[in-house]
């Protein structure tokens, strides 16, 4: 089964937020969630994890480029406007200067889409506090129970997980169920 991308569409004026929505999605790239604020952007890219982001240079409670500080390293954004419009936001923004064409749009979301899944492979996930707690007291038992270096018990971990296909969250927390007793 092929997996949808999905992405967050936002334009301070609703016809130009759907324009741009049914573009992508006429083409079968992405999906897409049509918003007028940088808010409602940030929201759903922090619940929801979308990491592309189309805009327009002016949402109704900021600027594009003001969103674009705020998102996650792991989103880009696509701004499109008017070129005089971008020849004065962030080179960090991916820009596509206005008027555009349905394939320019396409191509360039295609492209976002490639960059982010080769991103992702080479980012190291962030474990939260609780999660980092967990592995660590596997890794502990594994020391106190089987003799292991701290190295050892990381490994041993390491390996598990890549053999079963698991975070190294789930082997910990298999570890620690199965030597309770």
């Amino acid at each position: 089964m092929i997996q949808v991308e999905k992405i967050v569409v936002a334009f301070e004026n609703e016809a130009t937020c759907r324009r741009m929505s049914e573009m992508i999605e006429s083409s079968g790239v992405a999906d897409c969630i049509c918003v007028h604020s940088g808010g409602e952007v940030r929201r759903i890219v922090n619940q929801s994890h979308y990491n592309v982001v189309v805009c327009g240079y002016k949402l109704a409670d900021g600027s594009g480029e003001e969103l674009f500080e705020d998102l996650p390293p792991t989103c880009s954004m696509l701004m499109v406007a008017t070129q005089p419009q971008l020849d004065i936001v962030s080179e960090d923004i991916f820009r596509l200067p206005a008027p555009i064409s349905r394939t320019s749009l396409v191509t360039s979301v295609q492209m976002l889409f490639q960059m982010n899944r080769r991103l992702n492979k080479f980012v190291k996930p962030q474990r939260n506090e609780e999660e980092k707690k967990l592995v660590e007291e596997a890794k502990r038992l594994l020391m106190d129970r089987n003799g292991m270096t701290e190295e050892q018990a990381h490994r041993f971990m390491q390996k598990r997980s890549m053999d079963g296909g698991l975070k190294m969250v789930q082997t910990a927390q298999m570890i620690l169920s199965s030597m309770d007793f």
